[in-house]
């Protein structure tokens, strides 16, 4: 049985590169105190300092220290990922300041190439007179703003840093039909009938019950996020994946969904039991997609197996 005062840390699957593990700690440090070039990708979101009501963490500091703290993020994951691997950074910010993602992404960038940004749409609006459909159509969720100045912010970024900026990509592993059978005679590379999704991911959050037990971080997204990350980047080559801000686990339930190895780092160790408890969710279903853990995942996540870190 583990110290009660120990870290907690968290092993599931086959021993070595193809294993997920969590553990309760800076995740930063953790990137760049290990072995240099251990993994293939890294996917992760940090915190926006923006006074998010996190359970350990205080997030909200004077901004030059903030970046100060994401430029070290961008070099302890240079540090950690292999030449050719792929650094997927999501960013947000509110309608108020709306220079936040980009101030990030310039304090990550040194020594890195940002070779593709992404945007997470969150919710969208069809309009039928725009789309020819027989009703306006709206998806997904987003966080009102009350004030008459900004609009609803309804997406994010996903900002794709890599070392050389010429990391070749697996583009149709998340590709679309061709809307006509017509547009692809027109593309002699269409071999099947695929094409880039592009550089738009409309990515709604699951519908939960209830969010202190459902999801009980402030701050997280889908884990079909990571996993299109993860495919985008190349199965083939992808054995070994980490997230320095694991939070509730999607990059980890990612990882698991595809039978990759995972390392991941959180300071709180509520959020890592219950990222515990959706990894053996995933494992118990034979990695089929599992639905919402439910109301009473934050206590079974509590019983989750646990060992001290060596």
């Amino acid at each position: 049985m583990p110290r009660p005062d120990a870290p907690f840390a968290y092993r599931s699957g086959p021993r070595g590169r193809r294993e997920i593990r969590l553990t309760e700690g800076d995740g930063i440090r953790g990137l760049a105190d290990g072995p240099a070039g251990r993994f293939d990708v890294v996917v992760t979101s940090p915190p926006y300092n923006l006074g998010q009501p996190y359970r350990t963490y205080q997030d909200r500091r004077p901004r030059d220290d903030y970046l100060a703290w994401i430029g070290r993020l961008g070099r302890a994951v240079r540090h950690a990922l292999r030449r050719d691997g792929s650094f997927f950074l999501n960013v947000g910010g509110p309608p108020r300041d709306p220079w936040l993602p980009f101030d990030v992404a310039r304090a990550v960038a040194d020594g890195w190439h940002l070779q593709n940004v992404i945007h997470w749409i969150k919710s969208i609006a069809l309009d039928r007179s725009a789309t020819g459909l027989d009703r306006d159509l709206a998806f997904g969720h987003y966080r009102p703003v009350g004030s008459p100045r900004y609009l609803h912010g309804t997406q994010e970024y996903l900002f794709h840093f890599t070392r050389t900026g010429r990391v070749p990509l697996d583009r149709l592993a998340i590709g679309v039909p061709y809307a006509h059978p017509s547009n692809r005679a027109r593309w002699k590379r269409a071999a099947v009938d695929r094409r880039c999704r592009g550089n738009s991911w409309f990515l709604p959050y699951p519908t939960i019950q209830r969010r202190a037990t459902d999801r009980p971080h402030p701050a997280t997204f889908p884990d079909t996020l990571p996993e299109w990350c993860y495919r985008l980047h190349g199965l083939d080559r992808l054995t070994t994946a980490a997230d320095p801000f694991v939070g509730l686990g999607a990059s980890a339930v990612a990882a698991a969904r595809l039978g990759l190895g995972f390392q991941g780092w959180e300071i709180d160790r509520e959020y890592l039991a219950f990222a515990a408890h959706r990894i053996d969710r995933v494992r118990s279903l034979g990695r089929r997609r599992p639905t919402a853990p439910g109301p009473r995942a934050t206590a079974a996540a509590r019983r989750v197996r646990a060992e001290s870190t060596p």
